[in-house]
Order: structure tokens, then sequence, then C-alpha cells
């Protein structure tokens, strides 16, 4: 086991045609990097949808799945922080591939510095209507009642849903930064910053790659997305980077 921490966001498997190069793309890397992981977090939105059924599991991604197990089982700590898509794995990950689970940000210590970490849903002004929306998606008794549906007509819906709702979040608040005092995710952390102190920010959510300067030292980094690149970060001793992973290791792009 090694000592680096890497940080990935916003592969939406199960969208598009191309899901299944983007997991293969994803599994490539993941073994790549085995030897030298000390943790892998997932911040969110790894999944285009998931319901977490009692007895049956969705089909696809058994080679991503059965890796991070492999992974988890070999001492590599798996930390997965659940996104706006994703919401609903419920403990599927916990058991089955003995992942630490998320549903909010939370305060994590790797290589000597502390982070704060989360997927960055419902911190964003233009996230005020999916705000409403995640209320209804966490009331117990409309989980319930989801899960009665037949998979086939659950999972047509949901991914119906949830392709629009990528949509209208790609026009509305992807690629561009539209300043510190108009981000949400920064400004939040801004404020958790100003509570406690710590070195990093991580988040996802974004789907651009972003390195903003916050207070005291601290940073805020969006790792970016596993779907036009494929976006990561790693923590190590010299500190943490964003790279694009291209298959080829001597080729990556970085930006500290």
């Amino acid at each position: 086991m090694g000592n680096k921490v890497f940080f990935l966001s916003d592969a939406h498997l199960g969208s598009g045609c191309d899901s299944l190069q983007r997991e293969r793309d994803l599994v490539t890397f993941l073994e790549g990097i085995r030897e030298e992981a000390r943790a892998v977090v997932l911040l969110g939105d790894i999944f285009d949808f998931w319901f977490t059924y009692k007895y049956v599991a969705p089909r696809g991604y058994t080679r991503l799945i059965g890796l991070l197990g492999l992974m988890s089982d070999s001492g590599v700590e798996i930390h997965y922080f659940i996104g706006n898509h994703d919401m609903w794995v419920f403990d599927y990950f916990e058991k089955e591939v003995g992942a630490h689970m998320y549903d909010s940000s939370a305060r994590l210590s790797f290589c000597g510095k502390t982070l704060l970490l989360g997927h960055g849903d419902g911190l964003d002004p233009y996230d005020h209507h999916y705000n409403k929306l995640k209320r209804i998606f966490h009331n117990r008794l409309n989980q319930r009642l989801f899960a009665t549906i037949h998979p086939r007509v659950a999972y047509g819906m949901a991914l119906h849903w949830s392709k629009n709702s990528r949509k209208k979040h790609h026009i509305e608040i992807e690629q561009h930064y539209r300043g510190d005092e108009n981000e949400g995710i920064y400004q939040y952390c801004l404020g958790q910053l100003r509570q406690s102190p710590f070195d990093y920010a991580v988040f996802g959510h974004r789907h651009g790659r972003i390195v903003r300067p916050l207070e005291n030292g601290a940073t805020y980094y969006n790792v970016g997305n596993w779907i036009e690149r494929r976006d990561y970060a790693v923590l190590s001793d010299q500190g943490l980077e964003l790279k694009t992973w291209t298959g080829n290791a001597s080729n990556e792009k970085t930006e500290k």
C-alpha cells in the first residue's frame, strides 16, 4: 500500500453511448495507481443514477465495483461522498466494497494535511430548484414508494430525468468560473475555513478544473470530471495536484 490519495468525481457512468469505455478507462486508471494509493476518494456522481434495492443490484459496473472491493480488501481506503445523481446508493458500497460513506461534506486528514471534502451540490445559487427536489428525494416514504416501482420502469424514468438535469446543469453552471463571490462552493469553503482551519478543500459537481486560493494559505480545488476529460487530483507529501489521465503517465497534464 502506498501513501498517495487520489480524488475523482463526476464520471456519470450509465449516461451516454461511451459509458462502458469510460468505466474501462476508470478501471485502467485505478489499476495503475493501486500500488501507490493509500486512499481513493470518490467525490460523487460516479454513476448517473443508482438505486439500491433490497435484493437486486443495477446491471453493469461490475469491473469498477469488483476492483474497488479488491482495493479495499488489500488495505486501500475507499471514501465515497454521495452526489446529486447517485444519492440513493444507501449502504450498498459500504457493505459490498467496504467504503466509508458520506452524505455531506466532511473533514479528513491525509499526508499531514486537513482536507474539507464533498460533492458540492446544493451550495450554488443555481441549485435552488434542486434543493427543493432534494428534500423530496431524501424523504424515506418517497424512497420506499420508488422502490415499489418495477426497476425497468423506475430506471427509465430516473435516467430520463437525470439526462435532462445534466443538460440543464451544463448550461447553467459548468465550465466557466463566475468569480469567487458568485461561486457557491467557494463561498461555502470560505465560511467553513473561518470556523475551523484546513489546508485544502476538494470538491466535484462543477465539472470544471478549478484552483482558487481561500484565506490563511488554504486552497479550493475542483477536480473536474470523467466525461469530456479524465480528471483527477492526487495528494502526496509534495502537496495536492490536479491532473488529467491520458493513459500515458509521462504525458499527463498537471496543474497545481
